[in-house]
């Protein structure tokens, strides 16, 4: 970065490649591994053993489970926060908080880049020190394959029995009948039904005409306002 300008300086480490990045993603070593290694720091990895020096996990020593470059932040096992549902997510840290006190070592690159400039005797004990190393991960490997084997034959085993009995039932009656055939009832044929004769039908009986109504012989005639009859 040629530029002093703190707006140019954050736009140069958002826009970086990842290989710059890689660089700028190191932790500083322990005192030990200084006098040994004749360097102060080295850009953290997958597999190093840390120790967080600052916030709410000080002085928390575990192993580094994963690096992420774009964001230029690490996630250290045991560094975990709790969310509402109760399930418990990782805590990213950024590596100028942490500690290096001791490298992974399987890496044959690293290796060459920490061997330059020392002596035959330190070289011969980093070489020892990543065999033993590469034996503990390939150990580790096959516990973990283990472990996830018996865990998948435990939940087939639970699947198995949780099935229904009646699945089992059904498969048990079939079998049943085939061992013992029951044997055909021969049906008699039923004898025709007699035709029924059709009745003959009655003729209807003539409607009676209904008399037409005699008018009341003493009938008055009608009246008019003044009480005489309209004959009159």
């Amino acid at each position: 970065m040629n530029s002093r300008q703190p707006r140019k300086q954050r736009k140069n480490m958002h826009n970086a490649p990842l290989h710059h990045r890689r660089k700028w993603l190191a932790s500083h070593l322990a005192e030990d591994l200084i006098v040994k290694y004749n360097k102060r720091s080295m850009p953290v990895v997958r597999g190093d053993t840390v120790k967080v020096v600052r916030g709410n996990f000080k002085n928390h020593v575990d192993k580094v489970r994963e690096v992420d470059l774009k964001k230029q932040l690490i996630e250290v096992e045991g560094v975990v926060t709790t969310k509402v549902d109760g399930s418990k997510v990782p805590r990213p840290i950024h590596p100028s908080n942490v500690l290096i006190t001791k490298l992974n070592l399987t890496d044959p690159w690293r290796r060459e880049k920490l061997e330059r400039g020392l002596s035959e005797e330190a070289k011969k004990e980093i070489e020892e020190e990543a065999k033993r190393q590469i034996e503990e991960e390939k150990l580790e490997e096959e516990r973990r394959k283990q472990e996830e084997a018996r865990k998948a034959a435990e939940e087939e085993a639970a699947e198995e029995e949780e099935k229904p009995e009646e699945q089992v039932e059904e498969e048990v009656e079939p079998a049943e009948e085939m061992a013992e055939p029951e044997e055909e009832v021969k049906e008699e044929p039923e004898a025709p039904a007699e035709e029924e004769e059709p009745k003959a039908e009655e003729p209807e009986a003539p409607a009676e005409e209904e008399e037409p109504e005699k008018e009341d012989e003493g009938k008055q005639p009608p009246k008019n306002l003044n009480g005489k009859s309209i004959e009159e």
